[in-house]
């Protein structure tokens, strides 16, 4: 196993991976912005690096930095964690190039499934269905793009190529919207990705978000661990996850799981990964993959007992998988709850000092967090403080669970999402499982 790693993240997801090297007798190391000297996984690491000012452009986005603290702390790996740097292909490259490992896929893969034209064509090669509409790219031929999307059938959506995190997407009802909704898409992807190329597809109505996660290892060998519903969002970011979708069958979870690690197979996939699906009267369709760890991967360490990150890390020393697909078992349910440091009505980023703060407790609850009393949520990241998940025998006792978790968690000193979290698990469509990617905007008259 690796000696020693770089840890090239910051918050709850970096202090789970100095837990699952501690496991493995990896040494950490902790690169960190001015603004992060405080930060828990920082205190507890081996050796710690100051990459830079609090801004992540000159810090966790500063590849030739990472890089460095690597070299002068004699690390053989870098883990990315999820954010920054994880999906960039010329950070993988260039940490190979400079002699360390990328804990992660390779630098092909992760440009092939970042660009989404790209990264369809890729999966209808595999057999894995996708969103109608043919996947290339929109030309400035107004007459071509309104017959496309006459044969497609409105309302459609317009997709940025290289877009993520919900931006660069733009649905359109009627023919004389979507000329202009096309050169909106463009600009606006052009400002964010750098990248303005566009593509079409069906737009879903009454869909579910149903993700897979897969693991790869260099021997050939690829399993998935069951799937996840992600369906409550806001503004296409995920708010509550849970681990096994409602209403999934072990026939569907069987086909599909085996169509995504027949996937992997196929690219020579290495790692973890995610496939994300739309699910809409019982059909599958592909949207994306996310070529990292996911932020709702406890669900399904929950669920499957299987720890994710302590396999990364032996994949990405070239060891095989730890388990095979008939050892995959899903067990009871798990439910997770995302816990940002916001106002729970107006969603405006709250940062400040924590005052007080105390972790819940009980049978089948986790909470990963690196916030502690006096901690500084500091004003210049995303607003993600950490998770809470509950795991129970069955889904009822899993929102039970977490309802007790929420009313005992204590976050004193800075606005958090709690009261919102605490409506969900006590509301009605959610209890019930019927509920689609749009069932929280209107939940909250947002639509």
């Amino acid at each position: 196993m690796f000696d020693k790693i770089v840890i090239a993240n910051r918050g709850e997801i970096a202090l789970r991976i100095l837990r699952a090297c501690r496991e493995l007798g990896i040494k950490v190391v902790a690169v960190h912005s001015v603004a992060d000297r405080d930060l828990k996984h920082v205190r507890l690491a081996d050796e710690s690096v100051c990459i830079g000012p609090a801004p992540s452009s000159e810090s966790y986005l500063n590849i030739p930095a990472i890089i460095s603290a690597a070299e002068v702390t004699d690390a053989e790996a870098i883990h990315p964690g999820y954010g920054f740097l994880s999906e960039n292909a010329d950070f993988s490259e260039k940490v190979k190039q400079s002699g360390f490992v990328f804990i992660g896929p390779n630098a092909d893969t992760i440009r092939i499934m970042g660009d989404k034209i790209a990264a369809k064509k890729a999966m209808i090669a595999a057999g894995i269905p996708c969103v109608p509409g043919n996947g290339n790219p929109l030309t400035d031929n107004n007459k071509q793009n309104l017959q496309m999307a006459q044969e497609i059938g409105y309302p459609v959506i317009i997709k940025a190529a290289g877009g993520g995190g919900g931006r660069g997407m733009r649905t359109v009802h009627t023919e004389a919207a979507l000329i202009n909704a096309i050169t909106m898409t463009k600009a606006e992807a052009a400002a964010a990705f750098g990248n303005d190329t566009v593509y079409m597809e069906k737009f879903l109505e009454d869909p579910r978000h149903i993700e897979f996660q897969v693991m790869a290892d260099s021997h050939g060998n690829a399993i998935h661990l069951g799937e996840r519903d992600c369906s409550m969002q806001r503004r296409h970011q995920k708010v509550v996850e849970e681990a096994p979708a409602p209403g999934i069958t072990d026939e569907e979870r069987n086909r599909m799981g085996e169509l995504c690690a027949k996937a992997c197979r196929d690219i020579g996939y290495l790692g973890a990964g995610t496939f994300e699906f739309l699910y809409e009267k019982g059909e599958f369709f592909f949207i994306e993959m996310n070529t990292r760890v996911q932020v709702e991967h406890p669900v399904t360490e929950m669920v499957t007992g299987f720890d994710i990150v302590k396999e990364q890390l032996r994949i990405a020393y070239g060891l095989p998988l730890s388990i095979t697909q008939e050892q995959v078992k899903i067990q009871g349910h798990a439910i997770e709850c995302r816990l940002n440091a916001e106002d729970p009505k107006t969603f405006m980023p709250c940062p400040g000092t924590i005052h007080q703060f105390h972790m819940p407790g009980g049978p089948g609850i986790r909470c990963e967090t690196h916030i502690y009393n006096g901690y500084k949520v500091p004003p210049y990241y995303d607003s993600m403080i950490g998770k809470l998940i509950a795991h129970g025998e069955n889904r009822n006792s899993a929102i039970a669970r977490m309802t007790t978790a929420l009313n005992e968690m204590v976050i004193d000193g800075i606005k958090t999402n709690i009261p919102l979290q605490k409506d969900i698990m006590t509301d009605s469509g959610f209890i019930a499982g019927q509920r689609n990617i749009h069932y929280l905007e209107k939940l909250l008259g947002l639509t």
